[in-house]
């Protein structure tokens, strides 16, 4: 007799590294297989669209490559030769080494180190718990958008900003630094409404011509770096041309003639020697900018990935609160809405009640820190243990020339929890495999919209699968670390997270699918003022309050100089932009995104800069600088301004020619005022490969 399945619908939630954090109609075609995955309409921000590598998820949940069995190495580091081994012998393992690496050096040897691979906050957030209660090394999670948080808060005082669901009403919509085709498709729907309700026109800044400039009405691409400058030009043209707010900058920010005589020197031929732009197109940016009563602008993280990057988003901030576009229907700004659920008691899913005085190291310095550089240990002991989650430290972060020298180490006990084997799982002593989000619980924030939510596994494990909270709870039990986050189930932990924030429970928020927290992100959230202390927006920055390192920072909106200029030596400026069929390095695994992406890694170069370099479409291309070199395949387009080469990411290491991936290229110094990456802000050499 045959038994048949029927097939259902299942409620999910997106768990990937995106703004979306996407309400999910999952298909169920067997009790332990998806079929289609679908954006849900009836919610607001999701509105039945998801993006393509989610859609064909099964191809990625059901994977052949997908790791069904704790395994031990039995080869040399990275060679990625291991055999299978119990739940019990690998858990022992681990348990052990970090005993042992306790007792030889103290606990603040031992580094959890993890990210956002989900975004669910108990699967993402325990290892943080794990950390202060064993007390280990904390880690500083500076790795995305740090850098741009502290811009937007020294001048509007929170990270919040105009209701993500205004871009359908307005009638100009500026994109700044976002390349939404690729990273969060939903905003290129509320255009689209927009659109076709208004007639709203769309301007895409970005250096690189991508799939959204292309389908912009206006497209502005400054040299990499330079937005400050063409934020305080258009500013100056504002006030000058009296398309300013004079009502809203007297009653709402400390606006005065000092800040007024500030702007007046930032002309747009000024600005124009900064960012290779046309003085008159600058001007014309700025009156459609002014003169258009519903503007909205909605940056990306990308606008901030530079050395300057704070002090960018600070500028850019700075533009609704002269034009007043913050006090009107249809009209402001957004870079991010997580301090919309800045009310979510999370103490009990990081452990928060248990104090620590442990040293908190750089993420973004893990080569450093694995290499025994002291400062990035902060005068600690060396590391000599660690477990990864929900990240790829060997692929995503950067100088991974002395990443892998550190993961190489012969005296480092590396465990890395994970779904796939990859490149930084090659180097692991224990490798376990882990469930996807379809195969466990969760709950879910977002950083570009307003909807709490949560979801119940939906199939069965993937092979002998654990979720990262389970692996959690199975090593504090060996350790002896007590905390009651280690004796609750996922489900638990987050209902009483939502009974302690008064909040509706986990049950009642999974019976209405999602629960709005946009309480202070409204559709005019600063008309009234700004969640500063003194209630207005500030263009004098407020460095101080949002990190310690204030050095070089612009008191009023500049451009900042401090950028890897191009040089003779390095004449290229290189942009690490994300892929659009992937997410980082997760969807790497899969063919259909690796396809997608044109099955290898590509060096877009202008096709006048190649004809210099004698360069051909397609030819194997060497790119350098002081921190490494990698070699893959030129691609020769316009899309890129001379002097610029775009490499769109993360392709595995293993991509390469040489095997060694772009963050060889990229640096890991520390970005004022509260640290962060600088991805888009490197200078390199180009020539044929050997």
């Amino acid at each position: 007799m045959t038994t048949t399945f029927d097939a259902s619908v299942r409620h999910s939630v997106c768990p990937h590294d995106c703004p979306g954090a996407c309400a999910l109609n999952v298909e169920i075609e067997a009790p332990d297989r998806i079929g289609r995955i679908r954006g849900a309409k009836d919610m607001p921000y999701t509105d039945g669209v998801v993006c393509a590598k989610v859609a064909r998820y099964a191809e990625r949940a059901h994977h052949p490559d997908r790791l069904t069995t704790p395994l031990k190495r039995v080869g040399a580091k990275g060679e990625g030769k291991f055999e299978p081994v119990s739940w019990s012998e690998a858990l022992d393992t681990v348990a052990d080494a970090f005993k042992r690496a306790a007792a030889e050096h103290g606990a603040q040897s031992i580094w959890p180190y993890n990210y956002a691979g989900t975004m669910g906050l108990v699967q993402r957030d325990g290892l943080e718990r794990f950390r202060r209660v064993m007390g280990t090394s904390l880690m500083g999670g500076t790795i995305c958008s740090t850098i741009g948080k502290a811009g937007w808060k020294a001048g509007v005082g929170s990270v919040i900003g105009t209701d993500p669901l205004v871009m359908a009403e307005a009638e100009l919509i500026v994109l700044w630094g976002m390349n939404a085709v690729a990273t969060q498709i939903n905003v290129m729907c509320h255009i689209a409404k927009a659109r076709k309700k208004h007639g709203a026109k769309l301007v895409v800044i970005d250096p690189h011509r991508t799939p959204t400039a292309e389908a912009a009405d206006l497209h502005i691409a400054p040299k990499p770096g330079t937005d400050d400058a063409l934020a305080c030009a258009m500013i100056n043209v504002l006030l000058s041309e009296n398309l300013a707010d004079r009502e809203f900058l007297a009653a709402h920010c400390d606006f005065d003639d000092e800040v007024e005589r500030h702007f007046a020197d930032k002309t747009p031929a000024w600005a124009a020697e900064i960012t290779g732009l046309r003085a008159e197109d600058i001007v014309s940016l700025a009156r459609l900018y002014g003169k258009t009563e519903r503007s909205f602008i909605r940056l990306g993280v990308g606008v901030s990935r530079s050395r300057n990057g704070a002090a960018k988003v600070h500028a850019i901030s700075a533009l609704p609160a002269v034009s007043g576009a913050w006090a009107r229907p249809g009209a402001g700004a957004l870079l991010a809405t997580g301090d919309a659920f800045a009310h979510l008691d999370r103490t009990l899913i990081r452990g928060a009640d248990h104090p620590t005085s442990a040293r908190t190291m750089d993420m973004c310095q893990i080569g450093r820190v694995l290499t025994g550089d002291a400062d990035a240990l902060k005068g600690g002991p060396p590391v000599t243990a660690m477990i990864v989650q929900n990240t790829n430290p060997a692929v995503v972060a950067p100088e991974s020339v002395l990443v892998r020298e550190g993961l190489l180490r012969d005296d480092l006990f590396l465990c890395v929890h994970e779904q796939f084997m990859t490149s930084t799982a090659r180097y692991a002593d224990i490798v376990l495999p882990a469930t996807t989000f379809l195969e466990h619980d969760d709950m879910y924030t977002s950083y570009g919209q307003t909807y709490l939510q949560v979801s119940r596994s939906v199939i069965s494990r993937w092979g002998e699968s654990r979720s990262n909270h389970e692996v959690l709870c199975a090593l504090a039990e060996r350790l002896g670390l007590a905390h009651e986050g280690f004796e609750l189930s996922e489900w638990e932990i987050i209902d009483r997270t939502l009974r302690a924030s008064n909040m509706p429970n986990a049950d009642e928020v999974l019976a209405q699918r999602w629960f709005d927290c946009g309480s202070p992100v409204s559709a005019t959230p600063f008309a009234g003022g700004f969640p500063t202390a003194d209630g207005r927006y500030h263009f004098r920055a407020d460095w101080a309050s949002v990190g310690s390192d204030t050095r070089n920072l612009p008191r009023l909106p500049d451009h900042m100089r401090v950028l890897e200029e191009a040089s003779d030596a390095h004449p290229f400026r290189l942009v690490a932009g994300p892929a659009r069929n992937f997410l980082n390095s997760t969807f790497s695994e899969t063919e259909s995104s690796k396809a997608g992406e044109g099955g290898r890694p590509i060096a877009q170069i202008n096709p006048a800069d190649a004809d210099q370099l004698g360069l051909r479409d397609g030819v194997p291309v060497e790119l350098g600088n002081r921190r490494g070199r990698v070699v893959l395949h030129a691609g020769i387009t316009d899309a890129v301004r001379p002097g610029m080469v775009v490499v769109e990411s993360v392709w595995p290491n293993e991509a390469f020619v040489d095997g060694m991936g772009i963050n060889a290229l990229t640096g890991a110094d520390t970005v004022a005022p509260a640290g962060g990456c600088a991805f888009h802000d490197t200078a390199v050499w180009i020539k044929p490969a050997a």
